[in-house]
Parts: structure tokens; sequence; C-alpha cells
């Protein structure tokens, strides 16, 4: 796979990589484990976050967004142990922390400047939670979205998650008041050679993320983008459909999640924005309704695919059409993954029950171009024997 392979050559390089950054500090991944040695810190997403991060710092990466689920721990990898290690590596240099608000980016920059304390001194003239200096000279700058930085150039900027909520992103003022802030005040801060991480949880096609990804500046960044459960082509090399972090939400949990978020669990969970109304279809154009109607024609459309575990899905939809008005009701859907034996009969077992309930239902098969296409409708038409089928 592609992605394997780019992971296999990420991994060759962070091998070459020197043993420390300075003298008597550890390398990140070691560090962790001695900062924090009653946490884990190699759960597979984490050693993939990881290894970008020591590529970021030694150079073979500027520009580095960080794609993942609520809650898994990318902010207490990255934004306070990963900026506390680089500062006890580097303490001369600067850092700009951003995040939505300023006491947000207050408590990030008191749990780092808690972490630093505990290895080298601090500068005792400046140890606000918004600006402190290490005794070497460098320090950290915290900024909510929209508070100036000027003063300071910074050789690390991170910014984590600059949007609070889905009602903020739905505003094109706040997006392009994040934007400015970025475009503006943020990276004009950027010494030579500086390095930006960009953390965040996808809100929306617009966000922060999305507008750099389609800037000019698109192409320069590198992009983790890691979903809670895998698709095809997974970076981490996952089955279709695994957790990202089993452990602490498994595939009961995401699904759960999946029900309460509709579409904005594509966004926040999987790392993909979509629309709310697609180009053909309009949210606004349905209405939920308790229950399909009485006096209706009923018919299940099937469109086949025959993939267990991966790849495309079968998916058969229940219309029903009001007899009296010119209104489609969409009363059931049937979608899976499958091989094609257990498709056939979860078809069949499928129509038993729409007889059941609806009576007379139209089943219509979708027939591919080609032999092979009519030979599947027909083979699905002999195993529907008994019901309106047609392909």
């Amino acid at each position: 796979m592609r992605f394997q392979r780019e992971l296999d050559t990420l991994r060759r390089k962070v091998k070459e990589l020197p043993e420390q950054n300075v003298e008597q500090l550890p390398m990140f991944p070691d560090w962790l484990t001695e900062n924090d040695p009653d946490k884990r810190w190699d759960w597979p997403h984490m050693n993939y976050i990881v290894e970008h991060l020591l590529l970021l710092v030694n150079g073979h990466i500027k520009k580095l967004m960080i794609f993942l689920p609520p809650r898994h721990a990318k902010t207490a990898l990255v934004t306070i142990r990963f900026v506390a290690w680089y500062l006890l590596s580097n303490p001369a240099h600067n850092v700009i922390l951003g995040a939505y608000n300023q006491d947000l980016a207050n408590r990030f920059s008191r749990s780092i400047r808690r972490i630093v304390r505990h290895w080298m001194p601090l500068n005792e003239e400046r140890q606000s939670a918004s600006e402190w200096e290490t005794s070497a000279g460098g320090g950290l700058r915290a900024a909510g979205v929209g508070s100036g930085v000027t003063g300071i150039g910074a050789n690390l900027i991170i910014i984590d998650d600059p949007v609070k909520s889905r009602e903020e992103v739905k505003s094109a003022a706040y997006r392009d008041r994040v934007w400015e802030w970025y475009a503006t005040d943020v990276t004009t801060r950027l010494e030579p050679d500086a390095s930006i991480i960009l953390i965040m949880t996808r809100w929306g096609e617009d966000d922060l993320a999305g507008r750099i990804l389609s800037s000019a500046d698109g192409p320069n960044w590198s992009v983790i983008s890691l979903p809670a459960e895998a698709e095809q082509d997974d970076p981490l090399g996952r089955e279709m459909g695994e957790p990202l972090w089993r452990e602490r939400y498994d595939s009961e949990a995401l699904a759960e999640r999946r029900t309460v978020l509709g579409i904005n669990y594509y966004a926040l969970y999987q790392q993909r924005p979509m629309p709310q109304s697609g180009g053909m279809f309009k949210r606004e154009w349905f209405e939920i309704v308790p229950a399909a109607p009485t006096e209706a024609i009923f018919v299940r459309y099937w469109d086949k695919a025959a993939t267990q575990d991966g790849g495309a899905y079968t998916c058969g939809v229940l219309l029903a059409k009001n007899a009296r008005l010119a209104h489609f009701t969409i009363v059931d859907v049937v979608r899976g993954q499958w091989s094609a034996q257990e498709r056939e009969q979860i078809m069949r077992q499928t129509a038993e029950v729409d007889q059941q309930k609806y009576g007379r239902v139209a089943i219509w098969i979708e027939q591919e171009p080609g032999s092979g296409g009519k030979e599947s409708a027909e083979a699905t038409i002999r195993n529907l024997a008994g019901f309106n089928v047609r392909a």
C-alpha cells in the first residue's frame, strides 16, 4: 500500500536521526516514559505522531497538521509534553502556543511550565501563564485566537484546536477571524527555519485546516489524519472499521457516538468534514415523519457489492410513494459489506420482512453493464423467486 511504503520510509528516517538533541536529555520517546512513568505512550497512533515530531525537530518537516478524534491524547502528547521536551532541548528558543481563547492557552502553558520547571530553572522575573522564560532566554507565549503576539519571534508555533464549537465554525465571520489571526498575527512571527504545528479535530470544510490546505501554502504541509474507525489505506495498517484506540473507545462506543452526532461524526471522528447539504439533495427538503404513509406504493431498490469487510457497500433502500400526493418516504435502509453468498441471504430475508410488514413490495436490482452485470442480476432474481423483482 502507498501509505505503508510512506510509513516505512518515515521510520527509516527516524532511525537515522541522532540519539539525542542536547547533552543528557533523552530523545522524546524515552523522555516521555521517564517524565510520566505511570502512563503508556507507545500506542500505535502515538508512535506514528512521535515519528513525525522527531522529523520536524530535525528539519525534515517544517509544517505539520495533526487530525485526531476528541479525547485521543493529542493535547497531552503534543501540546503539553512535546512542547515541554522541545524547550528542554532548546532552552534558548521561543514557542508561541495558540488556542481558541486565552484561558485555554494559559491552561496549556501552565501545564508545560510545570514540566519544564521540574527539569531546569526558569527566569524568576517572568513566569506568568501567558508568558514565561527559561534561564537561557527562551520561553513560551500563550495566545488565544485574536490575541496579539507582536514583539516576539518564534522557533516553534503550535496551534491546538482554534475552534471551540460547531456553532463557531458555522459562522463565516468567525472563520474569517481565525484565518486573519493565523495569517497576519501568527505566521508573521516565524523565525527563519522555524516550524509550525496545527492540531485539530476537524469541524468543517472551511475550518482553519481546510482553508490552509486549499491555499497556495497547502502543499507545504505534512498531514497526519487518523480517523476513529479505519478507512481504506489506513496509515497505521488497520483493518477497515478497526478503532483507533480500541482500549479506550471500542466499536460499540464509536457506534454510539455516530448515532448521537449524525453527519458531524464524519468531521469530528473521521476527519472528513462534509457539507450539511449536497449538490443534488438539500437537507431542508427532507422532513422526519413518525411513520410511513398507509396508502402507498412500496419499492425496495438494491445497489449490490460483494466485498466482505472492506470496499464498497451493498445498500437497499425502501421507498414509499404516497398514492394521493407526490411525496416519497424513505422507510428503511439496509446497508453492509458482505460476501456474495451472505448478501443474497440478507436480500431474501429483507424481502420476506418487507412482505410481512407492507404487503406487495416491488424490488428493483441494479444491473451493471456487460455480461457479468447481467449474470449477477439474473442470479439475484432467481434468489428472490416468488417476489415481485426486476432489474
